[in-house]
């Protein structure tokens, strides 16, 4: 028996196991509001004492001012903020946004309910943008994140594994990818209701979510090789998908976790979802370039490294033939 190996065995194992329990249990165990935007709104000297409470949760929220109810929803509708807390004569007014996440509006409602509690003074709650009744926990709408970068995955493993180069591997990882986004809205939005808006948005984002995890990982494949794919797997799953924020907020996270989540596709594609299902492609710039860059680099390196391919192994036989019949102790 290879002593080495075994003993690769071994400790590679636990390593394993260690690198997944940090990525996934410790964003876990570690959730809580970190600058969260919150709006207030209403009259300066009642907004200063709802500013007053929430800051006593020191580093929790970020505040933003709004001059009366209908700009803090205004914000709301444009991502700008998560909620706000609207100071009215007949007491405080949570307005929230379920659909940006729900895990926020729960905290919010018990945030703003628990100081007011303390008060007397009851509140009124109002879901401004409300998830789908279809999945009001928000539970399926993270859930895709997974598949959707499984599927990334294969599609970026299967083009290296089966030998595709160059341009057949752009053409696979690009079809591939559409077809994702078409059985993707087919199920989420036609079978399960748990996104809205408009269909073939919805479906352009699974597709553009796809691709840049196949891409990516195909990319990555041709210019390192099997490295490359274990390295973008590894990255896909280890980071990609527990930092990805899908069933809370970034801001939820800690940092730098939540930020890092946003640079990679799962993320950045679970964002845009949200964006373009629910507040009318609000905020969807940011999440949008970000999968575009990942698809781009990566077809890009696919190019690359087909090339590079194709030059080395001409060079070969080049080489080869370029040595004269006629040399010294030729015969």
């Amino acid at each position: 028996m290879d002593s080495r190996r075994l003993i690769a065995v071994i400790v590679l194992v636990p390593v394993l196991v260690a690198l997944a329990l940090w990525a996934f249990a410790w964003p876990a165990a570690r959730t809580a509001p970190r600058d969260l935007p919150l709006g207030v709104a209403g009259p300066t000297t009642a907004v200063g004492q709802v500013e007053r409470r929430l800051t006593q949760r020191e580093g929790a929220f970020e505040i933003h001012r709004y001059a009366d109810e209908a700009e803090a929803r205004h914000a709301i509708e444009d991502r700008a903020v998560y909620g706000a807390v609207v100071a009215a004569d007949g007491g405080p007014k949570l307005l929230t946004a379920s659909a940006a996440s729900p895990a926020v509006a729960q905290l919010l409602r018990q945030a703003v309910a628990g100081q007011a509690s303390a008060t007397g003074t009851p509140v009124q709650v109002l879901d401004v943008v409300p998830a789908p009744r279809a999945d009001p926990r928000g539970a399926a709408l993270s859930s895709s994140v997974l598949p959707l970068a499984l599927a990334g995955i294969a599609t970026g493993a299967l083009t290296s594994l089966l030998g595709l180069r160059g341009v057949g591997t752009v053409v696979a990882l690009v079809g591939a990818a559409a077809l994702t986004g078409l059985v993707a809205a087919s199920v989420a939005h036609s079978w399960l209701g748990v996104v809205t808006g408009d269909w073939w948005a919805v479906a352009g984002v699974f597709g553009l979510s796809a691709l840049a995890v196949g891409a990516g990982i195909a990319g990555l494949a041709a210019l390192l090789g099997r490295a490359g794919l274990a390295l973008g797997g590894a990255v896909m799953m280890l980071l990609g998908n527990p930092f990805s924020a899908a069933s809370s907020a970034p801001e939820m996270l800690p940092q730098p976790a939540g930020a890092i989540g946003q640079w990679l596709p799962p993320g950045a594609g679970g964002s845009l979802l949200r964006s373009v299902s629910f507040f009318d492609g609000a905020a969807a710039a940011g999440p949008a370039l970000t999968l575009t860059w990942w698809a781009v680099l990566g077809l890009g390196a696919v190019l690359l490294g087909g090339t590079l391919r194709q030059r080395t192994r001409g060079g070969s036989p080049t080489s080869g033939r370029g040595v004269p019949s006629t040399a010294p102790g030729a015969r």
